[in-house]
């Protein structure tokens, strides 16, 4: 009996240091000692203790040993290294970045670098680079360019002084927005009268020689003839009137003749071959280069003063005298006015001054601009007939052209008085 516990005891123990270990046959011991003891309730419940050392079953490598040894190890705060297992652990920028560091290390000694931080002790202003700034003109947009001619053009208008058009430009760049310019002046001066077509054409020369290239005037001319077809909608004279324009241009050296005629058959607009139709006609005929100084129909009221008065000192030229008076008579359009115009006709017939050639060529063109005259005078018919009745009287002009006065060619209703007869004006 004594024997049996003793072998009993001994089993106890090998089980006991068999669970200790964690060996495979704990299960085993706990369950001999479990009937040993005579009590099954005190089984104790299994759970593995694993190894370190071990992993399912077999011992690991270096590799393994090195990754558990590593997490064992706790991370300094300061550490450099990356803390996600990623990257070599060097400072960043070769250690020429991160607060309160002034490039890499050594480079202060190097021979052709230098401190470019003004905050760096060692920073020396005069080892920079000289940089030339230059102020940039950004050229004016089409919608600037029409603020500024709006004001611009009607003013000139008014004082009729090119040169404080042109200042008015002085402070944009133009650029490519030249031809622009010259579409704008023209179909501005479609809407306006013949007088101021003349100031725009005079215009136009004077930019010429200032501000416009020839390449200029060809383009703007191009587009404004690209345009007639929708101006003809509220302007049906537009493309006679942009036709006078060109040859008014060709005749003061700022477009070459050469343009009407390469582009005469290179459209299929109607409008636009009518415009240059009318150009071609007004330079092919005779004198027709001299003609178009006075293409507008318009007198030397507008003209520069200088100008004038070399012109009027010539006495084939004595007619534009002639045509400036008559024309005043008929503006301010009162007897007075009238009686003293005849009265300063008269005194030029007597003393020779002005031929009766030239009062004859004054008169034959005021006859001929009376359908632009008669916009700003409505009673420019009967004011011409009562004047030139008054000189015709004084011998200062012959029958032939007091027959010749125009007449208003409409037919209209006299008084009740007169029966309500139709009788010719």
């Amino acid at each position: 009996m004594s024997s049996e516990m003793e072998v009993g005891a001994d089993s106890v123990q090998d089980g006991v240091s068999n669970m200790v270990n964690g060996t495979d046959d704990n299960a085993e011991a706990a369950d001999s000692i479990a009937e040993l003891s005579g009590d099954l309730s005190s089984r104790p419940i299994r759970k593995a203790k694993r190894n370190l050392g071990k992993s399912g079953g077999h011992e690991l490598g270096p590799e393994g040993a090195a990754a558990q040894a590593k997490k064992a190890l706790p991370l300094s705060k300061n550490s450099r290294k990356s803390r996600d297992g990623r990257g070599r652990g060097l400072p960043k920028k070769g250690g020429a970045g991160g607060k309160g560091v002034w490039g890499k290390p050594g480079e202060e000694v190097s021979e052709d670098g230098h401190c470019k931080d003004s905050h760096d002790p060692n920073y020396d202003s005069a080892s920079e680079e000289e940089y030339l700034i230059e102020e940039i003109d950004p050229e004016v947009t089409e919608d600037e360019l029409q603020k500024v001619l709006e004001p611009a053009v009607l003013e000139y208008y008014e004082n009729n002084s090119p040169e404080e058009f042109i200042n008015s430009l002085s402070d944009l760049n133009l650029g490519q927005k030249k031809p622009k310019l010259v579409e704008f002046l023209i179909s501005k001066a479609i809407d306006h009268k013949a007088a101021q077509c003349e100031m725009t054409s005079v215009l136009l020369s004077e930019l010429y020689s200032e501000v416009l290239h020839h390449d200029d005037i060809m383009a703007g001319f191009s587009e404004i003839l690209s345009k007639l077809s929708d101006l003809v909608i509220d302007a049906p004279h537009a493309p006679e009137v942009v036709g006078k324009f060109m040859a008014r241009a060709v005749a003061d050296d700022c477009l070459p003749p050469k343009y009407i005629q390469s582009n005469s058959y290179e459209t299929d607009c109607k409008s636009t071959k009518e415009a240059l139709s009318k150009a071609d006609i007004l330079l092919t005929q005779k004198h027709g280069i001299v003609r178009l100084d006075n293409i507008w129909g318009t007198g030397g009221g507008i003209r520069p003063v200088k100008y004038l008065i070399k012109q009027v000192e010539v006495p084939h030229f004595h007619h534009e005298l002639v045509y400036e008076a008559i024309n005043m008579v008929l503006e301010k359009s009162t007897d007075r006015a009238s009686d003293m115009m005849v009265n300063l006709f008269k005194s030029l017939d007597k003393s020779v001054i002005i031929t009766p050639d030239q009062f004859n060529q004054g008169f034959r063109r005021i006859f001929d601009n009376m359908a632009d005259i008669c916009l700003d005078v409505p009673n420019a018919y009967t004011l011409l007939d009562k004047f030139a009745t008054l000189c015709h009287r004084d011998g200062i002009i012959t029958t032939s052209i007091l027959n010749d006065v125009p007449q208003r060619g409409r037919k209209r209703f006299v008084s009740e008085g007169d029966g309500g007869k139709v009788k010719d004006s």
